[in-house]
């Protein structure tokens, strides 16, 4: 229990001192978190060093953040989306992934390593993309919606993605892994059941439980509520992030949906600020010290050929130009999910650690990046990202 205290103290402090100053510089909360974790973190002060242990619960911080987004969209504004998600979610990751693969075969990788890295790093980051517009209050913009709708494509992307790596793999399946189809039965079955419980049993026991007058008891059901369905989607290989926004969508039409809101609201600030603590102590800085020019050319190549795809999709996802280069700076980064993939990649034998090491560095250095380019992008253009 002390350690875990004296973790919980040190997480806290560095935020304290490292998001103030960042924000006094003008770069934004996001790269203090990200700053304060690689102080703490194995490669300088040390602090702090179960680093996957604080990465599998920041994670909370992302779900709950998207559980609250799923409280503000109604079923018929989530099926008036639809081409917004299904369309520009599927155009930009294509695109993105087939650019980021060709490069990788002109840099001479492997064509199961190019692609593998390609998709991987074609998802963007819900975390940051989210944090930014909210913070910016650009949900309602096009450029939020495109934005969101993309993001919400990339999570439900997961099974495909997770399927197609044990066929790239040296080795042929065993016979008694689950078949793709069958992976994709449970998932729909799973939200089928989820959709039946939400519209049938949830405004019951949300009732009941009110009617204790117990605010606490409120609080831990609506905890449990978001939890327990986004370890269900999990569990079918869909991501969390995906069941939690599921899980805000059912109580949207709630009387309940702003204070459950309202009592998510602090844990969601809290979480996200450690879930970025925690990627700042992910970075392997041995393989920027081992390769210092492979990693700066791949994070360029990544955030440049991302960007670029973006602004030259910015105008079929109707983004308007004075946006058109703030959108593709905001989605330039990699994504959360794409250490997800690299463990997947892993298991299958896609990729060795070294390499997977290399793209998790990648990821997390475009993260840092994107602060940095939105600032630059606000000092030159002059201009707000809401015009």
């Amino acid at each position: 229990m002390s350690k875990l205290l004296i973790d919980v103290v040190i997480f806290l402090a560095s935020a304290l001192i490292a998001v103030p100053v960042a924000v006094r510089l003008g770069f934004g909360p996001v790269l203090g978190y990200l700053v304060a974790g690689v102080m703490i973190g194995p490669w300088a002060l040390k602090l702090v060093t179960d680093v996957d242990a604080i990465l599998h619960f920041s994670e909370l911080g992302i779900v709950l953040m998207m559980f609250v987004i799923g409280l503000e969209m109604r079923m018929d504004a989530l099926w008036a989306m639809r081409r917004t998600i299904f369309g520009y979610g599927a155009m930009q990751m294509t695109v993105c992934a087939v650019a980021l693969s060709g490069i990788f075969l002109l840099l001479g990788l492997p064509w199961r390593i190019a692609l593998t890295g390609g998709l991987a790093l074609s998802l963007s980051s819900t975390a940051m993309v989210m944090s930014e517009l909210q913070e910016r209050k650009l949900m309602d913009t096009p450029t939020g919606r495109a934005g969101f709708g993309i993001l919400l494509f990339q999570d439900m992307a997961a099974i495909p993605l997770i399927a197609l790596l044990p066929l790239l793999g040296p080795t042929v399946p065993a016979p008694e892994a689950e078949p793709g189809w069958l992976v994709a039965l449970k998932a729909l079955a799973m939200l089928a059941a989820i959709a039946l419980a939400g519209r049938y049993l949830l405004h019951v026991v949300l009732r009941l439980i009110r009617s204790t007058g117990v605010p606490e008891i409120f609080t831990a059901f609506a905890l449990l509520w978001i939890i327990g369905i986004s370890l269900l989607m999990e569990s079918v290989h869909l991501s969390m992030s995906l069941g939690a926004f599921v899980a805000g969508v059912l109580l949207a039409d709630s009387d309940y949906r702003h204070e459950v809101e309202a009592d998510m609201a602090p844990f969601k600030g809290l979480l996200l600020g450690l879930f970025f603590i925690a990627v700042g102590m992910s970075m392997d800085f041995s393989v920027l010290m081992r390769e210092p020019v492979r990693v700066a050319v791949l994070v360029v190549a990544v955030v440049g050929i991302k960007a670029i795809a973006q602004w030259c999709l910015a105008n079929r996802f109707e983004v308007p130009a004075s946006q058109r280069a703030y959108f593709a700076v905001l989605l330039s980064q990699g994504g959360e999910f794409a250490f997800v993939v690299m463990a997947a990649s892993l298991t299958a034998r896609v990729i060795d650690q070294r390499q997977a090491s290399l793209v998790t560095l990648v990821v997390a250095l475009s993260m840092v990046s994107t602060p940095l380019l939105l600032l630059a992008h606000r000092r030159f253009s002059g201009a707000d990202a809401r015009t």
